[in-house]
């Protein structure tokens, strides 16, 4: 069943790469823990949407930038009942380009979010196939808008913040079997901001915290099922300048009215000593009601093909995904209102993952 682990893991990881609720995009993993021994990896993943709409009879082109992910980590087994891992992640991001050399009302509209964390996490096994883990997580945060549109602009400075992660499993490995639970807490931050060029007050962001539920388990002889639900708080996170705030009546830049729940199922089967093959499927319900113009869709459906190659202590793991972004209707201007569809869109990620026992 090891081998099918791996691909699972990196489609697992694929799944989380493109369109998740919110600003999502790496799932927060701590597959990591359950790695047998002294363990690296290292993953590398690309996304290229093509997400688009129309206002007023106008088309926005595609406003979705191709972007990488990248993550790391490594871990240590101490004496059989401890487990300490260090891991590198972008949980969040975001990169919207409205075309402007097109005639949509909200043309030359950028934005960028962009995240890295860094979590050291401890597990200490105990009889009877139980564990517990936990960790701190140092995570830092980045922005940029740009509203020609509205004559309107903004930075946000690199801004690090603390939070924790603390969860337990249950394990029975002649059957493949673990369920595992973890908790992501909430990070606050107070982000240095400058609005059209001038210093501003700081800005308040919390990023959500969240809820990871992984479940496995052996279903016939080198057979793998494997599932996940992530819950994340969308609604309480938010981006309100001070200056946009005052000139739009307390309106937030960026907000989210739900949150989000994203179930992921899948099958894996082990071919041979060196072969193993997964495939998944991964849903995100719509929230409904208006998306933010800076992340216009709303939900999403996927699908999901990978496999693992072993070669003595390395193994590389690789999967892609077709994505198909959830329809979703913004508001482009409060006079009217003016409304946009994004409808149709797709998605592709491609992601490869090596790691190495030690």
């Amino acid at each position: 069943m090891k081998r099918i682990l791996m691909t699972t893991g990196m489609v697992a990881l694929s799944t989380q790469l493109a369109y998740a609720g919110g600003i999502d995009r790496s799932g927060q993993s701590t597959s990591i823990l359950y790695e047998d021994g002294n363990y690296a990896e290292f993953s590398l993943g690309v996304v290229d949407g093509s997400v688009s709409g129309t206002a007023v009879g106008q088309a926005s082109g595609d406003v979705a930038e191709t972007y990488t992910q990248l993550a790391a980590g490594y871990k240590w087994s101490y004496g059989g009942n401890w487990d300490l891992a260090v891991t590198f992640d972008q949980p969040y991001g975001a990169d919207i380009n409205y075309d402007a050399a097109t005639t949509y009302p909200l043309r030359g509209t950028t934005a960028t979010f962009d995240s890295t964390a860094f979590t050291v996490l401890g597990k200490y096994n105990f009889d009877g196939g139980f564990s517990l883990h936990g960790g701190v997580k140092s995570q830092s945060i980045e922005m940029e808008v740009g509203l020609p549109a509205a004559g309107y602009s903004a930075a946000g400075a690199r801004e690090n913040g603390f939070g924790y992660v603390i969860g337990g499993a249950y394990e029975r490995p002649e059957i493949a079997l673990r369920v595992a639970l973890s908790y992501h807490s909430a990070i606050d931050y107070s982000v240095g901001t400058t609005e059209n060029g001038a210093a501003s007050l700081n800005t308040d962001i919390t990023t959500p915290q969240a809820i990871n539920l992984d479940v496995q388990s052996g279903i016939a002889a080198d057979t793998l099922l494997f599932g996940s639900l992530r819950w994340v708080e969308w609604s309480a996170f938010d981006i309100t300048p001070a200056g946009f705030a005052a000139a739009n009546g307390g309106a937030s830049l960026v907000s989210y009215a739900d949150d989000t729940i994203t179930g992921s199922i899948g099958i894996g089967r082990k071919l041979s000593d060196q072969w193993s093959v997964a495939a998944t499927y991964t849903y995100e319900g719509s929230g409904g009601g208006f998306q933010s113009n800076l992340g216009p869709t709303d939900g999403r459906s996927a699908f999901g093909l990978g496999g693992t190659y072993t070669n003595g202590d390395m193994k590389v793991t690789f999967g892609g995904q077709y994505i198909l972004p959830g329809d979703a209707q913004t508001i482009v201007s409060a006079t009217g209102p003016i409304t946009s569809d994004f409808t149709d869109n797709s998605a592709l990620a491609f992601g490869v993952k090596v790691g190495f026992s030690m």
